[in-house]
C-alpha cells in the first residue's frame, strides 16, 4: 500500500524534463514498480509480450480456465502460497497427461498459466487462464488437434479435481496446512474426509473459451491478463461520503466502503516472490532451444510459419511511444527538444514556465 500511495509523487523523487525552446517544463517522477499497482503494468506487460512473441508457434491455440470451488476459498486465504502452487500444477498436469493420452492426442503440448484471485467485484476467487497449443510434440512429429475442440470439459474437470485434492490430501498428511482461524474446524481427520468428500462428489469448473483466430493474437491476448491486478484506474467511479464506487461487468457499478475497498484490493495481493506466469510442457524453460525448436521445424516443414519475431528490444522512450504516441523527448506545445534535470524537490514554484504533471499511464494504456 506505501508503495502504490507514493508512486509517481516526490517521494519517490524523479527529474524534470525542460523545453530547450520554450522553457516549458514538466516533472517526471518516479514509478513505484510494484507488481500489484495499476499504474505501473503498462510497460511491463508490452515488454513481457515482445519476448514471449519469439515463442509462439504456427498453429492454433486454446483458453482454458481452471476455478477452485468456494469451499476451498479459507484455506486458500490462510495457505496462499501452497494452495496457489497446488492449483498450478493440477492445472498443468491435467492439460499435459490428457495430452499425452494414445487416446487423444499422444503428444506433449506447450502451457502457458497465469493466476488471477478476483473476480469483477475484488471478492477472492483463485483461478488460472492457461493459453494451450492446439497440437504438440510427439518424437519427431506434430500432431495437430481438431481446430474447434481440444478436450471435454467433463473430462478436464474431473482430473483436474482428482490431481488437486490428491495433492491437498498430501499437504494435509505432512501437517503443511495452516489450518487455524476460519478453518479450525477442519484439524480433526474426520472433519478434513468429510471436506474431501464434499470436494469429490462437486463438479469443478473448467471453461475452455473459443480458440483464437491465430496464433499472432495469442500473447498479445493473454498480455491482457499476465499484468493485470485487481482493478485499474479507469474502472474507479467516484469516492465519496457513500464509500468507493466502481465499475463490474455488463454496464454494473458497486460502492463499499473505503475499509471494505481497502481490505478486498488487499486480499489479491501475492506472497513475496511468487511467480504468477509459468510455463509447461513444450514452452518450459527446459524445452525453449530444443523441443519448441524441433516443433517449429515441423510446422515450418508443412507451410506454418508466424511473422512473431520481434524487432530488436525497444528502448522505454520507444515503447511508451508505441504505447501511447506521447514522445517524451518532444515538447507538447513548442515540438522543441525536451533535456531532462535532477528534480530533488517538487515543483511547486514554476516561476514563469508553464508546467503539468507528467502523463500518468494505466494499466489499460
Amino acid at each position: 500500500m506505501r508503495a502504490i500511495e507514493v508512486c509517481r509523487t516526490h517521494v519517490l523523487g524523479g527529474h524534470a524534463d525542460v523545453c530547450d525552446g520554450c522553457g516549458f517544463t514538466r516533472p517526471a517522477y518516479n514509478s513505484c514498480r510494484n507488481r500489484h499497482c495499476p499504474k505501473c503494468q503498462a510497460l511491463t506487460q508490452a515488454a513481457w509480450i515482445e519476448r514471449r512473441m519469439q515463442h509462439v508457434l504456427a498453429t492454433h491455440y486454446f483458453h482454458v480456465v481452471f476455478t477452485l470451488p468456494h469451499e476451498l476459498q479459507s484455506i486458500a486465504l490462510r495457505n496462499r502460497k501452497l494452495i496457489f502452487d497446488l492449483l498450478f500444477s493440477a492445472a498443468s498436469r491435467t492439460l499435459l497427461a490428457l495430452g499425452n493420452d494414445e487416446q487423444r492426442l499422444g503428444a506433449q503440448l506447450g502451457v502457458t498459466a497465469v493466476l488471477h484471485t478476483w473476480t469483477r467485484d475484488l471478492r477472492f476467487h483463485p483461478h488460472v487462464h492457461c493459453i494451450v497449443t492446439g497440437g504438440g510434440l510427439a518424437g519427431d512429429r506434430w500432431i495437430s488437434s481438431r481446430q474447434k475442440y481440444l478436450f471435454p470439459a467433463r473430462v478436464l474437470s474431473s482430473l483436474f479435481r482428482g490431481k488437486f485434492l490428491d495433492g491437498l490430501s498430501r499437504a494435509y498428511k505432512r501437517g503443511e496446512l495452516d489450518l487455524g482461524g476460519a478453518c479450525d474446524a477442519l484439524v480433526g481427520r474426520k472433519a478434513f474426509g468429510e471436506l474431501k468428500d464434499t470436494l469429490y462428489r462437486k463438479d469443478w469448473v473448467v471453461y475452455a473459451k473459443r480458440p483464437f483466430a491465430g496464433p499472432e493474437q495469442v500473447f498479445k491476448y493473454l498480455g491482457q491478463y499476465t499484468h493485470r491486478v485487481g482493478i485499474s484506474n479507469h474502472r474507479l467511479i467516484a469516492f465519496d461520503e457513500r464509500g468507493v464506487s466502481f465499475r463490474t461487468k455488463n454496464g454494473k457499478q458497486v460502492t463499499v466502503s473505503p475499509d471494505e475497498f481497502i481490505r478486498r484490493f488487499l486480499l489479491h495481493v501475492l506472497p513475496d516472490g511468487f511467480v504468477k506466469i509459468r510455463h509447461y510442457g513444450l514452452l518450459a524453460s527446459s524445452n525453449l532451444r530444443t523441443k519448441l525448436v524441433t516443433a517449429r521445424r515441423h510446422l515450418e516443414a508443412v507451410g506454418k510459419t508466424t511473422n512473431t519475431i520481434p524487432p530488436p528490444q525497444k528502448t522505454l522512450r520507444e515503447r511508451l511511444l508505441a504505447l501511447t504516441g506521447v514522445d517524451l523527448e518532444i515538447c507538447p506545445h513548442c515540438g522543441g527538444q525536451m533535456i531532462s534535470y535532477p528534480l530533488n524537490e517538487p515543483l511547486s514554484e514554476p516561476g514563469t514556465a508553464e508546467t503539468t504533471r507528467s502523463p500518468t499511464f494505466s494499466d489499460s494504456s
